[in-house]
């Protein structure tokens, strides 16, 4: 199979199922029940031609008749004056009338048969039309029921589109609340053990700890000022050294003296 083949196969196939889908068997049948009233209306309007064409014929038979009768009082009264000649003339024109007469006869039997014929016709297919009309109102009320039926049942089932998309929804939204509870869950196991400290605690923490920071940095100050003055007047560090040994030293005294008393 050729490229292009199978290419238009598939686009028929697609089509196909496309218009199958859309396809409802109620407006199929709606659809083909109005052809079918718009043929019978043209078979009615055709019998009501031909009908109206052999009505025609007939007036003009009637007509024709009349005149044959009426040139047939007139040559006989012509004889009974004796005029021989208005006689002839009037049988003459009688006998003319007479072969038009005789066509237009079988004019209006060829129309009459047609008329019955069509009269049938329109009868049978009117018939047929009712009998569709009944079997199109059944299997409508059956395809409607077996629609609801079904899209009871899917609901039901939970196998419909509208509910298979609930459905979908409800999954979403317990796995997110699985998931959320997970990470809450996890959060409290990391805040228990110490590993993720409360936010406050931590802000109290750094404050502590530049508290902490700023007396270390003062304290090394003062010891980095003492160092200095020292190294520039040892003899007053070595003054200050002997006051506080004397200092030391009375306590001791006046333990040692409590002690001898």
């Amino acid at each position: 199979m050729s490229l292009m083949k199978r290419i238009s196969l598939i686009f028929r196939s697609k089509a196909n199922k496309a218009i199958d889908r859309a396809e409802d068997p109620r407006e199929t049948l709606d659809y083909s029940y109005q052809r079918q009233l718009e043929l019978l209306s043209k078979v009615r309007r055709g019998v009501a031609d031909v009908a109206t064409s052999r009505k025609r014929v007939e007036l003009q038979v009637n007509q024709l008749e009349q005149q044959a009768s009426k040139l047939q009082g007139q040559a006989e009264k012509a004889i009974s004056v004796g005029r021989e000649d208005l006689a002839r003339e009037a049988l003459t024109r009688r006998s003319a009338l007479s072969g038009q007469i005789s066509d237009l006869r079988a004019q209006h039997a060829q129309l009459q048969g047609e008329e019955e014929k069509l009269t049938l016709a329109q009868q049978r297919l009117q018939a047929k039309v009712e009998s569709f009309r009944t079997r199109k109102e059944t299997i409508k009320a059956t395809y409607t029921a077996a629609e609801a039926q079904t899209r009871i049942n899917e609901a039901m089932s939970g196998i419909g589109e509208e509910m298979g998309d609930v459905g979908l929804a409800i999954q979403r939204a317990e796995d997110k609340t699985a998931n959320m509870q997970a990470r809450a869950g996890a959060i409290d196991e990391l805040i228990a053990s110490g590993a993720l400290d409360d936010a406050s605690s931590i802000n109290r923490g750094d404050d502590i700890s530049r508290e902490l920071e700023a007396m270390s940095s003062e304290s090394e100050v003062e010891n980095e000022l003492a160092r200095l003055r020292a190294k520039a007047n040892p003899q007053a560090i070595e003054a200050a050294d002997e006051g506080n040994g004397i200092l030391q030293a009375e306590p001791e005294k006046k333990a040692t003296e409590g002690g001898n008393s």
